[in-house]
Protein backbone atom coordinates (compact mmCIF):
# COMPACT_ATOMS: atom_id res chain seq x y z
CA UNK A 1 0.00 0.00 0.00
CA UNK A 2 2.61 2.36 0.79
CA UNK A 3 4.18 1.28 -2.69
CA UNK A 4 1.39 2.54 -4.57
CA UNK A 5 1.35 5.97 -2.50
CA UNK A 6 4.84 6.72 -3.38
CA UNK A 7 4.10 5.39 -7.26
CA UNK A 8 0.99 8.05 -7.23
CA UNK A 9 3.11 10.79 -5.43
CA UNK A 10 5.73 10.46 -8.10
CA UNK A 11 3.91 10.64 -11.05
CA UNK A 12 1.55 13.43 -9.46
CA UNK A 13 5.02 15.30 -9.22
CA UNK A 14 6.00 14.27 -12.50
CA UNK A 15 2.78 15.75 -13.81
CA UNK A 16 2.95 18.94 -12.10
CA UNK A 17 6.48 19.44 -13.73
CA UNK A 18 5.47 18.93 -16.78
CA UNK A 19 2.21 21.17 -16.53
CA UNK A 20 4.73 23.96 -15.52
CA UNK A 21 7.43 23.32 -17.96
CA UNK A 22 4.56 23.46 -20.86
CA UNK A 23 2.61 26.52 -19.23
CA UNK A 24 5.47 28.52 -18.91
CA UNK A 25 7.60 29.95 -22.56
CA UNK A 26 10.42 32.14 -21.80
CA UNK A 27 11.12 33.78 -25.47
CA UNK A 28 14.38 35.84 -26.37
CA UNK A 29 14.80 39.32 -28.19
CA UNK A 30 14.24 39.40 -31.87
CA UNK A 31 12.25 36.18 -31.73
CA UNK A 32 8.68 35.73 -31.94
CA UNK A 33 6.80 32.65 -31.34
CA UNK A 34 3.52 31.73 -33.05
CA UNK A 35 0.91 30.01 -30.66
CA UNK A 36 -2.08 27.58 -32.03
CA UNK A 37 -5.00 26.74 -29.56
CA UNK A 38 -6.47 23.22 -30.27
CA UNK A 39 -4.82 24.14 -34.18
CA UNK A 40 -6.31 27.78 -34.70
CA UNK A 41 -3.40 30.86 -34.53
CA UNK A 42 -4.18 32.25 -30.89
CA UNK A 43 -1.51 35.04 -30.39
CA UNK A 44 1.89 35.56 -30.92
CA UNK A 45 4.91 35.20 -28.06
CA UNK A 46 7.07 38.54 -27.55
CA UNK A 47 10.48 38.61 -26.15
CA UNK A 48 10.15 37.61 -22.24
CA UNK A 49 8.12 35.58 -19.82
CA UNK A 50 5.16 34.22 -21.49
CA UNK A 51 2.21 31.82 -19.97
CA UNK A 52 0.05 29.01 -21.95
CA UNK A 53 -2.35 27.03 -21.37
CA UNK A 54 -1.03 23.96 -20.76
CA UNK A 55 -1.96 20.72 -23.36
CA UNK A 56 -4.45 22.84 -24.68
CA UNK A 57 -1.41 25.94 -26.34
CA UNK A 58 1.28 24.92 -28.51
CA UNK A 59 3.77 26.56 -30.34
CA UNK A 60 3.64 26.78 -34.24
CA UNK A 61 6.65 28.22 -35.61
CA UNK A 62 9.61 30.07 -34.00
CA UNK A 63 10.26 33.47 -36.39
CA UNK A 64 13.55 35.65 -36.09
CA UNK A 65 13.05 38.73 -36.25
CA UNK A 66 16.41 40.16 -37.61
CA UNK A 67 17.90 40.83 -40.65
CA UNK A 68 18.83 38.00 -42.42
CA UNK A 69 21.66 37.31 -45.63
CA UNK A 70 20.66 34.65 -47.85
CA UNK A 71 23.84 33.75 -50.68
CA UNK A 72 21.94 32.07 -53.82
CA UNK A 73 23.83 29.42 -55.63
CA UNK A 74 25.26 30.91 -59.36
CA UNK A 75 22.06 30.75 -61.80
CA UNK A 76 22.48 31.22 -65.86
CA UNK A 77 21.24 33.67 -67.78
CA UNK A 78 20.99 34.55 -71.10
CA UNK A 79 21.47 38.42 -72.44
CA UNK A 80 19.54 39.79 -75.15
CA UNK A 81 22.46 39.47 -77.40
CA UNK A 82 22.21 35.56 -77.27
CA UNK A 83 25.22 35.40 -74.85
CA UNK A 84 25.08 32.86 -71.38
CA UNK A 85 26.54 34.16 -68.37
CA UNK A 86 26.34 33.35 -64.64
CA UNK A 87 24.97 35.59 -62.09
CA UNK A 88 25.72 35.08 -58.22
CA UNK A 89 23.34 37.39 -56.45
CA UNK A 90 22.82 38.22 -52.13
CA UNK A 91 19.85 39.02 -50.38
CA UNK A 92 19.10 40.65 -47.70
CA UNK A 93 16.15 40.85 -46.27
CA UNK A 94 13.92 40.52 -42.63
CA UNK A 95 10.29 39.14 -41.00
CA UNK A 96 7.98 42.12 -40.80
CA UNK A 97 5.16 39.76 -39.33
CA UNK A 98 5.52 36.68 -38.06
CA UNK A 99 2.01 35.80 -38.86
CA UNK A 100 1.66 36.28 -42.58
CA UNK A 101 4.89 34.53 -42.63
CA UNK A 102 3.71 31.68 -40.97
CA UNK A 103 0.71 31.39 -42.57
CA UNK A 104 0.50 33.08 -46.20
CA UNK A 105 3.65 30.53 -47.60
CA UNK A 106 4.80 27.42 -47.09
CA UNK A 107 8.33 28.09 -46.93
CA UNK A 108 9.22 31.93 -47.65
CA UNK A 109 12.75 31.54 -48.19
CA UNK A 110 12.43 28.84 -50.88
CA UNK A 111 10.02 31.11 -52.50
CA UNK A 112 12.60 34.44 -52.12
CA UNK A 113 15.24 32.51 -54.71
CA UNK A 114 12.74 31.29 -57.09
CA UNK A 115 11.86 34.52 -57.31
CA UNK A 116 14.78 36.72 -57.37
CA UNK A 117 16.12 33.77 -60.24
CA UNK A 118 12.85 34.67 -62.11
CA UNK A 119 13.00 38.82 -61.82
CA UNK A 120 16.60 38.89 -62.46
CA UNK A 121 16.36 36.54 -65.97
CA UNK A 122 13.43 38.75 -66.87
CA UNK A 123 16.04 41.84 -66.07
CA UNK A 124 19.20 40.73 -67.73
CA UNK A 125 17.19 39.47 -70.80
CA UNK A 126 16.64 42.88 -71.67
CA UNK A 127 19.88 43.63 -72.02
CA UNK A 128 23.34 43.28 -73.51
CA UNK A 129 25.98 41.92 -72.21
CA UNK A 130 28.19 44.81 -71.90
CA UNK A 131 25.15 46.79 -70.42
CA UNK A 132 24.73 44.08 -67.80
CA UNK A 133 28.08 44.50 -66.79
CA UNK A 134 28.41 48.23 -66.07
CA UNK A 135 24.66 48.37 -65.04
CA UNK A 136 24.50 46.45 -61.54
CA UNK A 137 23.14 49.18 -59.91
CA UNK A 138 19.83 49.44 -62.37
CA UNK A 139 19.15 45.94 -62.03
CA UNK A 140 19.83 45.93 -57.84
CA UNK A 141 17.27 48.49 -57.73
CA UNK A 142 15.03 46.97 -60.28
CA UNK A 143 15.01 43.30 -58.47
CA UNK A 144 14.84 45.19 -54.66
CA UNK A 145 11.80 46.70 -56.29
CA UNK A 146 9.86 43.78 -57.69
CA UNK A 147 10.52 41.80 -54.64
CA UNK A 148 9.69 44.14 -52.19
CA UNK A 149 6.07 44.43 -53.91
CA UNK A 150 5.53 40.56 -53.88
CA UNK A 151 7.21 39.81 -50.70
CA UNK A 152 5.33 42.35 -48.89
CA UNK A 153 2.16 39.70 -48.58
CA UNK A 154 4.20 37.34 -47.38
CA UNK A 155 5.51 39.71 -44.11
CA UNK A 156 8.99 39.77 -45.51
CA UNK A 157 10.59 42.78 -46.02
CA UNK A 158 13.46 43.04 -48.86
CA UNK A 159 16.12 45.70 -48.04
CA UNK A 160 19.05 45.20 -50.47
CA UNK A 161 19.66 42.34 -53.42
CA UNK A 162 23.31 42.85 -54.68
CA UNK A 163 24.72 41.08 -57.67
CA UNK A 164 27.79 39.70 -56.42
CA UNK A 165 29.21 38.37 -59.59
CA UNK A 166 28.84 37.80 -63.25
CA UNK A 167 30.37 35.48 -65.29
CA UNK A 168 31.01 35.52 -69.08
CA UNK A 169 32.02 32.63 -70.99
CA UNK A 170 35.53 31.84 -71.22
CA UNK A 171 35.85 32.54 -75.21
CA UNK A 172 34.00 36.16 -74.29
CA UNK A 173 36.62 37.06 -71.51
CA UNK A 174 39.38 36.35 -74.33
CA UNK A 175 37.72 38.72 -76.83
CA UNK A 176 37.03 40.68 -73.80
CA UNK A 177 40.94 40.77 -72.40
CA UNK A 178 42.07 41.32 -75.94
CA UNK A 179 39.45 44.21 -76.70
CA UNK A 180 40.60 46.08 -73.11
CA UNK A 181 44.71 45.69 -73.90
CA UNK A 182 43.86 46.53 -77.38
CA UNK A 183 41.75 49.67 -75.87
CA UNK A 184 44.91 50.30 -73.38
CA UNK A 185 47.60 50.24 -75.99
CA UNK A 186 46.02 52.81 -78.20
CA UNK A 187 45.47 55.19 -75.26
CA UNK A 188 49.38 54.52 -74.09
CA UNK A 189 50.18 55.15 -77.85
CA UNK A 190 47.86 58.97 -77.83
CA UNK A 191 48.95 59.67 -74.46
CA UNK A 192 53.40 59.21 -76.20
CA UNK A 193 51.75 60.87 -79.06
CA UNK A 194 50.95 63.84 -77.06
CA UNK A 195 53.77 63.67 -74.75
CA UNK A 196 56.12 63.87 -77.37
CA UNK A 197 53.67 66.74 -78.84
CA UNK A 198 54.17 68.92 -75.62
CA UNK A 199 57.77 67.96 -75.88
CA UNK A 200 58.41 69.10 -78.99
CA UNK A 201 56.49 72.27 -78.52
CA UNK A 202 57.99 73.52 -75.53
CA UNK A 203 61.71 72.55 -76.89
CA UNK A 204 60.81 74.54 -79.88
CA UNK A 205 59.42 77.88 -77.14
CA UNK A 206 62.61 77.05 -75.41
CA UNK A 207 64.77 77.75 -78.30
CA UNK A 208 62.78 80.73 -79.61
CA UNK A 209 63.05 82.41 -76.35
CA UNK A 210 66.98 81.31 -75.80
CA UNK A 211 66.93 82.99 -80.26
CA UNK A 212 65.29 86.24 -79.09
CA UNK A 213 67.11 86.15 -76.06
CA UNK A 214 70.44 86.25 -77.74
CA UNK A 215 69.34 88.19 -80.62
CA UNK A 216 68.23 91.18 -77.77
CA UNK A 217 71.79 90.84 -75.80
CA UNK A 218 73.77 91.05 -79.28
CA UNK A 219 71.81 94.15 -79.93
CA UNK A 220 72.63 95.80 -76.50
CA UNK A 221 75.83 94.61 -77.07
CA UNK A 222 76.46 96.26 -80.29
CA UNK A 223 74.66 99.43 -79.67
CA UNK A 224 76.52 100.07 -76.07
CA UNK A 225 79.71 98.78 -78.32
CA UNK A 226 78.90 101.73 -81.31
CA UNK A 227 77.77 104.03 -78.37
CA UNK A 228 81.12 103.54 -76.19
CA UNK A 229 82.93 104.13 -80.14
CA UNK A 230 81.22 107.30 -80.34
CA UNK A 231 81.60 108.29 -77.52
CA UNK A 232 85.50 107.48 -77.55
CA UNK A 233 85.62 109.55 -81.27
CA UNK A 234 83.61 111.95 -79.97
CA UNK A 235 86.18 112.18 -76.84
CA UNK A 236 89.28 112.19 -79.19
CA UNK A 237 87.49 115.00 -81.63
CA UNK A 238 86.63 117.50 -78.97
CA UNK A 239 90.15 117.15 -77.82
CA UNK A 240 91.72 117.54 -80.80
CA UNK A 241 89.70 120.78 -81.53
CA UNK A 242 90.81 122.01 -77.92
CA UNK A 243 94.13 121.83 -78.74
CA UNK A 244 94.07 122.83 -82.16
CA UNK A 245 97.14 121.58 -83.39
CA UNK A 246 99.30 122.91 -86.88
CA UNK A 247 99.54 121.09 -89.84
CA UNK A 248 103.08 120.59 -89.71
CA UNK A 249 102.60 119.00 -86.17
CA UNK A 250 99.87 116.74 -87.74
CA UNK A 251 102.87 115.62 -90.55
CA UNK A 252 105.44 114.86 -88.29
CA UNK A 253 102.91 112.38 -86.35
CA UNK A 254 101.99 111.12 -89.72
CA UNK A 255 105.72 109.91 -90.27
CA UNK A 256 105.86 108.86 -86.71
CA UNK A 257 102.97 106.23 -87.36
CA UNK A 258 104.69 104.86 -90.77
CA UNK A 259 107.32 102.78 -89.03
CA UNK A 260 104.52 101.26 -86.33
CA UNK A 261 102.46 100.31 -90.17
CA UNK A 262 105.75 99.14 -91.51
CA UNK A 263 106.10 96.12 -88.83
CA UNK A 264 102.85 94.53 -89.89
CA UNK A 265 103.89 91.04 -91.08
CA UNK A 266 100.74 90.53 -93.45
CA UNK A 267 101.46 93.54 -95.30
CA UNK A 268 102.83 92.70 -98.88
CA UNK A 269 102.17 95.76 -101.12
CA UNK A 270 102.50 99.10 -100.48
CA UNK A 271 100.63 101.98 -101.60
CA UNK A 272 102.61 105.36 -100.42
CA UNK A 273 100.70 108.00 -100.82
CA UNK A 274 101.78 111.38 -102.48
CA UNK A 275 101.77 113.41 -100.22
CA UNK A 276 104.91 111.95 -98.53
CA UNK A 277 107.59 113.41 -100.08
CA UNK A 278 105.33 117.10 -99.12
CA UNK A 279 105.71 115.97 -95.32
CA UNK A 280 109.52 115.18 -95.64
CA UNK A 281 109.93 118.62 -97.17
CA UNK A 282 107.95 120.01 -94.87
CA UNK A 283 109.23 118.39 -91.59
CA UNK A 284 112.72 120.15 -91.66
CA UNK A 285 110.93 123.31 -91.79
CA UNK A 286 108.23 122.22 -89.28
CA UNK A 287 111.21 121.47 -87.31
CA UNK A 288 113.54 124.75 -87.97
CA UNK A 289 110.56 127.03 -87.27
CA UNK A 290 109.43 125.12 -83.89
CA UNK A 291 110.25 128.10 -81.87
CA UNK A 292 109.03 130.41 -84.22
CA UNK A 293 105.87 128.59 -84.71
CA UNK A 294 102.36 131.29 -83.91
CA UNK A 295 100.52 129.73 -80.80
CA UNK A 296 103.20 126.70 -80.58
CA UNK A 297 106.37 129.06 -79.44
CA UNK A 298 107.04 127.29 -76.00
CA UNK A 299 106.90 130.29 -72.67
CA UNK A 300 110.30 128.89 -70.92
CA UNK A 301 113.69 130.16 -72.72
CA UNK A 302 115.39 126.99 -74.47
CA UNK A 303 118.77 126.71 -75.96
CA UNK A 304 118.70 127.07 -79.85
CA UNK A 305 121.56 123.94 -79.71
CA UNK A 306 119.79 121.58 -78.19
CA UNK A 307 116.77 122.42 -80.31
CA UNK A 308 118.86 122.33 -83.20
CA UNK A 309 120.64 118.80 -82.20
CA UNK A 310 116.91 117.47 -81.74
CA UNK A 311 115.52 118.26 -85.06
CA UNK A 312 118.72 116.67 -86.74
CA UNK A 313 118.21 113.54 -84.59
CA UNK A 314 114.00 113.59 -85.85
CA UNK A 315 114.84 114.53 -88.74
CA UNK A 316 118.02 111.47 -89.36
CA UNK A 317 115.16 108.91 -87.71
CA UNK A 318 112.50 110.42 -90.51
CA UNK A 319 115.09 109.50 -93.42
CA UNK A 320 115.92 105.93 -92.45
CA UNK A 321 112.33 104.94 -92.15
CA UNK A 322 111.68 106.70 -95.43
CA UNK A 323 114.39 104.69 -96.94
CA UNK A 324 112.63 101.77 -95.05
CA UNK A 325 109.48 102.22 -96.45
CA UNK A 326 111.33 102.87 -100.08
CA UNK A 327 113.22 99.47 -99.61
CA UNK A 328 109.80 97.65 -98.82
CA UNK A 329 107.86 99.38 -101.85
CA UNK A 330 110.94 98.26 -104.21
CA UNK A 331 109.90 94.85 -102.68
CA UNK A 332 106.76 94.62 -103.53
CA UNK A 333 107.16 96.23 -106.69
CA UNK A 334 109.77 93.32 -107.69
CA UNK A 335 107.11 90.49 -106.15
CA UNK A 336 104.50 92.28 -108.52
CA UNK A 337 106.69 92.29 -111.63
CA UNK A 338 107.28 88.61 -110.98
CA UNK A 339 103.52 87.84 -111.23
CA UNK A 340 101.93 87.44 -114.85
CA UNK A 341 101.40 90.34 -117.22
CA UNK A 342 98.24 92.22 -116.95
CA UNK A 343 98.60 93.16 -113.83
CA UNK A 344 99.44 96.67 -112.98
CA UNK A 345 102.37 98.15 -111.08
CA UNK A 346 102.45 100.77 -108.51
CA UNK A 347 105.07 103.59 -108.91
CA UNK A 348 107.46 103.59 -107.08
CA UNK A 349 108.00 106.96 -105.33
CA UNK A 350 111.30 109.01 -105.50
CA UNK A 351 113.86 108.29 -102.61
CA UNK A 352 114.33 111.12 -100.20
CA UNK A 353 118.27 111.64 -99.23
CA UNK A 354 119.00 111.99 -95.86
CA UNK A 355 121.03 115.23 -96.43
CA UNK A 356 118.36 117.36 -97.89
CA UNK A 357 116.41 116.34 -94.41
CA UNK A 358 119.53 117.49 -92.62
CA UNK A 359 119.53 120.69 -95.20
CA UNK A 360 115.69 121.39 -94.00
CA UNK A 361 116.37 121.14 -90.43
CA UNK A 362 118.93 124.17 -89.85
CA UNK A 363 117.81 126.35 -87.44
CA UNK A 364 118.01 130.27 -87.68
CA UNK A 365 121.23 130.93 -84.81
CA UNK A 366 120.00 134.46 -84.63
CA UNK A 367 120.46 135.76 -81.45
CA UNK A 368 117.52 136.00 -78.84
CA UNK A 369 116.08 139.17 -78.66
CA UNK A 370 115.85 140.67 -75.35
Amino acid sequence: METVMGILLAAVALIAVVTLIRAVRIVPQQRQDVVERLGKYKRTLHPGLNLLVPFIDAVRTKVDMREQVVSFPPQPVITSDNLGVSIDTVLYFKVADSVKATYEISNFLQAIEQLTVTTLRNVIGSLDLERALTSREEINRHLSGVLDETTGRWGIKVTRVEIKAIEPPPSIRDSMEKQMRAERDRRAAILNAEGHKQSQILTAEGEKQAAVLRADGDRQARILQAEGQAKAIRTVFDAIHQANPSQKVLAYQYLQALPQIANGTANKVWIVPAELNKALEGLGGALGGLSQMVGDEPRARVDAGAVEREAAEAARAAAEAAQEVNAEVRAAEAQVTSRPTGTQELPAPEPVPPASLLEDSTVDKRPERG
